[in-house]
Formats: C-alpha cells, structure tokens, sequence
C-alpha cells in the first residue's frame, strides 16, 4: 500500500486542472505545466472536494513504483505553479564573484576567462551582493538541474571550500598534507 500514492492532492483556489486522455495540465497564477500519465494509472478529480486522486490499475511492481511517483509529480506541478520552486547558490573563494548583466550571470571562478550563463524562458536567474545566486521557476526539475549545471562550472573544493555551492549544503574539509617535519 503506497502512503504517497492514496494521499489526495488538493487544488488550491486559481489552479485550473485539465485531464485528457494520457495526459494532465494544471494551470496557475505562475504559468502553466503539463505532463503525459502512464497508462496503469489513472488520475480522477473530485469536482466537489477540489481534489486529484491517483489510482493504479493492479499490484505489481512497476506499478506500485508508478502510483507514488505519479502523484509527487502532479503535487509538485501543483506547488510550481502557485508558489514556485527556488534554488539558492552560493560563491565562495578569493576573488569569486557573480554580476548580472540583463538575462546572463557574468562570473569570475578563478579561471583565465568569466563564466557565462543565460536564463531560459521558464528559468529565471537572480544575484544578491556579490556571492549569492538564486534560480527561480516553476518546474522542480527543470530548477533542480539548472542550478546543478552552474554548481558544475566551479564545484566545490574539501580543502578550501573555493567553489560553487548550495546553500544549505555541508562542505566536508579535509586537512592538508602534513610537512616533513611533522613526520619525525
């Protein structure tokens, strides 16, 4: 029995919820998401409870794993497009900055040349001071995975910390290496 899979989804006020015959479109106040449904599954919605029910058609395991997975993507559809998603990035090391100059970050990474990234339409990029990066939108994944492809340009370094990292991440440091003298 699947805890995620059989919670209902509540549809909150300003969502617009569409079902066709393989496929889901929720649209809302940031924009509008739409996703194809597996076949083994099928999505009801309540019109009087203003609810989304996901249901699988049998109990094997393919579908078991479908109906919980099913359901956290039609949740976060929901969440993405009334509130949004964000990702916060932060810019350690001597020298390391990030400017925005229109709809490009412009960064310095210690490399010989600046780093260059450009929004998309659904992603939208921000810079507070001169460390701080913050991606905005209203697919999870898609936010997810623009904010790794900029972690990716400078990753975070054990000894010093220098890099490209997520906010809330931990940097596990190691010590450097020991002289000579520290060996007798």
């Amino acid at each position: 029995m699947s805890r995620i899979g059989n919670s209902p989804i509540t549809i909150p006020a300003g969502v617009e919820v569409k079902l066709g015959d393989s496929s889901l479109e929720i649209k809302g106040s940031k924009g509008s998401l739409s996703m194809a449904v597996h076949s083994g599954i099928n999505v009801e919605i309540e019109p009087d409870s203003k609810r989304i029910l996901v249901k699988r058609i049998n109990d094997q395991n393919k579908m078991r794993a479908l109906h919980g997975l099913t359901r956290a993507l039609i949740s976060n559809m929901v969440e993405g497009v009334t509130n949004g998603f964000k990702k916060e990035l932060e810019v350690n090391g001597v020298g390391y900055r990030v400017q925005k100059q229109g709809k490009n970050i412009v960064m310095n990474l210690g490399y010989s040349h600046q780093v260059t990234v450009s929004e998309t339409d659904d992603i939208k990029l921000e810079v507070q001071g001169t460390n701080k990066i913050i991606v905005h939108g209203i697919d999870k994944q898609k936010v997810g995975q623009f904010a790794a492809e900029i972690r990716e340009k400078r990753p975070p370094e054990p000894y010093k910390g220098k890099g490209i990292k997520y906010i809330d991440e931990v940097i596990i440091r190691k010590e450097g290496k020991a002289g000579k003298a520290a060996k007798k």
